[in-house]
């Protein structure tokens, strides 16, 4: 079987990265992923409810896309490129910054700003990389930070913890 990265070593604060491919999203994705989880606000599911409430722009009485669905889709759209080899620990400094609709197209791309050994766990480290996603037309529509844990070459999670200190 052969391994594919990035593991840890190949992680360098200031580093880039841009997804080889968008995603174009839909209204029954949408209104899909918005009932899934539980979310009862209807601009993402009520096209009578946007078309008489939210008619003036940027809206148009149109549904928006759910705000995680966008963060989940940008965050997915690079785990091929970051965090292929690890798993997620966190999500910080989410911010929206223009909606997204049916049709719209995006994409992702990253910096990484930290990276540094885990203190916990041997053969493996932890990247911070700052995240943004755009749509069709360049413009931003949303920025977060993404922790995750991940793995240097020929490392494999053992579920014993380390109490980091010297033998």
């Amino acid at each position: 079987m052969s391994e594919q990265g990035p593991f840890f070593e190949d992680f360098k604060v200031g580093q880039r990265f841009r997804s080889k491919v968008g995603r174009s999203l839909t209204d029954v994705d949408n209104i899909w992923f918005t009932l899934l989880t539980n979310n009862s606000n209807q601009i993402h599911f009520n096209r009578d409810y946007t078309e008489k409430y939210f008619s003036g722009e940027p809206f148009k009485g149109r549904l928006v896309v759910n705000g995680f669905l966008t963060l989940a889709i940008v965050a997915g759209l690079l785990v091929e490129l970051t965090s292929q080899n690890g798993f997620m620990l966190g999500i910080e400094n989410v911010k929206f910054m223009n909606p997204v609709f049916a049709g719209d197209t995006i994409y992702g791309e990253a910096e990484v700003i930290e990276a540094r050994e885990s203190k916990s766990r041997p053969g493996f480290g932890i990247v911070k990389i700052r995240t943004w996603g755009y749509n069709q037309r360049g413009e931003k529509i949303v920025e977060f930070d993404r922790v995750f844990m991940v793995r240097k070459r020929n490392s494999v999670w053992s579920g014993e913890k380390s109490t980091d200190k010297p033998q």
